[in-house]
């Protein structure tokens, strides 16, 4: 994969090396080989001199070979001076070329790191504030791809809730007959024991039904702020337990709950989803024997749920995960992996936040929902 720091670094660092070498040896040439010929070169009007008077002028000749050793000496204090400054101005330049090209690219690192933080259901456009010119075009780009992501998306979320809603008569038509069914046939293993079978199948359809139907309840675009109430949180989690009673003494789990008035402002639909969920998560995932405690109350001036069990809990990497859609960590639990969703999209709606932790002694799941003050 391609670079444009490395291709630019390559384009700018190896020219300037290039031209800065290519400087050092013209001045060199310009300006140390005149020298160097001008001091070796014989004067202007100079005499030839006899044998005498060259024996006579021997420790001239001696002073002059001394002379042009210097002038080696210091040709070589040059070069090495001068490749010295050479590196040193190479190092210098390749060092600014460097935070220029990062300077330079600051924008497309901002970028990146916007797109980092985002999260899989963000799909508001990108600000432009900021930007260089070359930018503004691919930023159109992405915020045009994004919108047709989002309208996509509301396509589908309406299409389920279409479905979901036309499916709920059906099936529960489907439920009355088959429990009529069901008592015709009492005295009849086999027919009962099948129609068991699709009772059960029918009431897995109603769920995942509902479950998809406050899916599309809660989406931010579809929350009715009219259908917005005082409501006693306590109450609430009263009349959702008690829904759940059968089901626990079925599993032969101990299902309780602590109450004290929790004043709150929301959709009584969507809260109600948002407890049956919980607390179904709950029993599913607490074994035969265990305990499921659900806690309502004010906690700093605001109303708080609490539902937790003793069961296998959730592993702190996986924590993040189990809010996603249609995620099931347990493949032997039946379900569509939208419970936890939806509870965090009904927190979110009503300004709450929902909060995973282990239970007693590193055990089990603690599900913690804190809402704003009513």
């Amino acid at each position: 994969m391609s670079s444009i720091r490395l291709r630019l670094l390559k384009w700018l660092v190896g020219p300037v090396v290039l031209v800065n070498l290519g400087a050092a040896l013209l001045a060199y040439e310009l300006a140390w080989k005149p020298a160097e010929l001008a001091a070796i070169q014989p004067q202007p009007g100079a005499t030839v001199v006899s044998p005498t008077q060259a024996s006579q002028a021997a420790p001239a000749a001696a002073g002059a070979a001394r002379s042009a050793q210097a002038r080696a000496q210091v040709r070589s204090a040059v070069l090495r001076t001068l490749v010295l400054v050479e590196v040193l101005v190479c190092l210098a330049l390749a060092g600014l070329v460097w935070f220029s090209v990062t300077n330079g690219l600051a924008p497309l690192a901002r970028l990146r790191a916007s797109l980092d933080r985002r999260g899989s259901a963000d799909l508001e456009p990108l600000h432009q504030d900021g930007l260089p010119q070359e930018l503004v075009p691919v930023v159109d780009a992405f915020n045009d791809l994004l919108g047709r992501i989002g309208e996509s998306a509301r396509a589908q979320h309406e299409f389920q809730a279409n479905v979901a809603h036309q499916l709920r008569t059906p099936l529960a038509g489907m439920k009355l007959q088959l429990e009529w069914l069901a008592a015709r046939h009492r005295d009849d293993p086999e027919t009962g024991a099948s129609l068991a079978l699709m009772r059960q199948a029918n009431e897995r359809l109603i769920r995942e039904t509902n479950q998809l139907l406050s899916l599309a309840r809660a989406e931010p675009s579809r929350f009715e702020a009219a259908r917005v109430e005082p409501l006693d949180l306590a109450g609430l989690v009263e009349e959702a337990v008690q829904a759940f009673v059968d089901q626990a003494v079925a599993r032969r789990i101990d299902l309780g709950f602590s109450l004290a008035a929790a004043p709150v402002r929301g959709d009584r639909f969507l809260l109600r989803d948002l407890l049956d969920n919980l607390v179904d998560n709950a029993l599913r995932y607490t074994p035969p024997g265990g305990t499921v405690t659900v806690r309502a109350g004010v906690e700093d001036g605001a109303a708080r749920l609490v539902v937790e069990d003793n069961g296998p809990g959730i592993a702190p990497e996986q924590r993040a995960r189990v809010f996603q859609r249609f995620v099931r960590l347990d493949q032997n639990t039946t379900g569509s992996g939208l419970g936890l969703a939806i509870v965090r999209d009904i927190a979110q709606v009503h300004g709450g936040e929902v909060e995973l932790a282990s239970g007693a002694g590193g055990k089990g799941a603690v599900f913690t929902v804190r809402f704003p003050p009513a």
